[in-house]
């Protein structure tokens, strides 16, 4: 994948090295998040939130906002900004106008969010509350040495699902979801989730030209975003983990079922190849 001529729009606020979370009025103990679009683990949202509002709140952090010099941030950025490119003018087409998440935030281990604490072990995720991604780069480690997920156009397609979650709010998707239910195969979760993948493929399939040619995506580019999707099937993950495989759990979607889904976006390039609430198969 080659990116480094890409835009920055400098939409990311960095929280890196600001040491962890404080919890307003002096309280012990960290708050489970409740948050969507965790990229590994599915939580209830509404479950969470009731915990939520049973304790304290994460005291506010604010990071530095613009652009950042590192190339691992600055690629966030470049993937970032080229996702607003894309979906502007995509969305546009179908009625809906395209507001770019708050930022994309940069943090270390914990960080205070709109939705509870978030921690670097739930992976990547969107907080409908504010409105923000959040994201520990340690995560790219994780994403090649615990599932095989190599190269940078998986981790493109980390962010851009995340993005999708964020999509998901602006069109009314995640209300849709929650009615449907957080857990089974055929579940609101699991729908929202395959959702994202798809809106991913979408990103992908435009990337380029949306960029001016400044973001180049190879067929081996793909295969390592089709290995990614596979690697966190529900299936996949509670294979690895708990060495049995348990539909009836299922808030993201099986391996098969976010490959197709990825795939299908890139195929199509519209939005409204992703329809996974119409779908009667997944």
């Amino acid at each position: 994948m080659e990116w480094g001529g890409g835009r920055r729009g400098g939409n990311l606020e960095d929280r890196r090295g600001l040491g962890g979370v404080g919890l307003a009025g002096g309280g012990i103990g960290a708050v489970v998040l409740a948050a969507v679009g965790y990229f590994f683990f599915g939580v209830d949202p509404q479950t969470t939130m009731s915990v939520v509002n049973g304790v304290q709140q994460p005291a506010a952090q604010e990071g530095v906002r613009g652009q950042v010099s590192d190339r691992d941030g600055q690629f966030v950025d470049v993937i970032e900004t080229s996702n607003t490119d894309v979906w502007g003018p995509l969305l546009a087409k179908h009625g809906v106008t395209y507001r770019p998440p708050q930022s994309v935030v940069l943090y270390t281990q914990a960080t205070g969010t709109g939705c509870g604490t978030g921690q670097s072990a739930m992976g990547p995720f969107y907080c409908p509350a504010d409105n923000n991604v959040y994201l520990d780069l340690t995560f790219w480690n994780e994403l090649e040495s615990r599932f095989g997920a190599k190269g940078e156009f998986a981790r493109a397609y980390v962010i851009s699902h995340e993005i999708g979650h964020h999509i998901q709010t602006l069109t009314g998707a995640s209300d849709e979801a929650r009615r449907l239910g957080a857990k089974g195969a055929e579940s609101g979760s699991v729908r929202l989730e395959l959702q994202a993948d798809c809106y991913a493929g979408v990103w992908a399939r435009h990337a380029p030209e949306a960029s001016g040619g400044a973001i180049q995506i190879s067929r081996a580019d793909i295969e390592d975003g089709l290995g990614a999707a596979a690697a966190v099937g529900d299936d996949a993950i509670q294979q690895k983990t708990q060495g049995r495989v348990m539909p009836d759990s299922f808030t993201h979607g099986s391996s098969a079922q976010r490959m197709r889904w990825f795939g299908k976006g890139y195929d199509a390039g519209d939005p409204a190849a992703c329809d996974t609430f119409a779908a009667r198969t997944l």
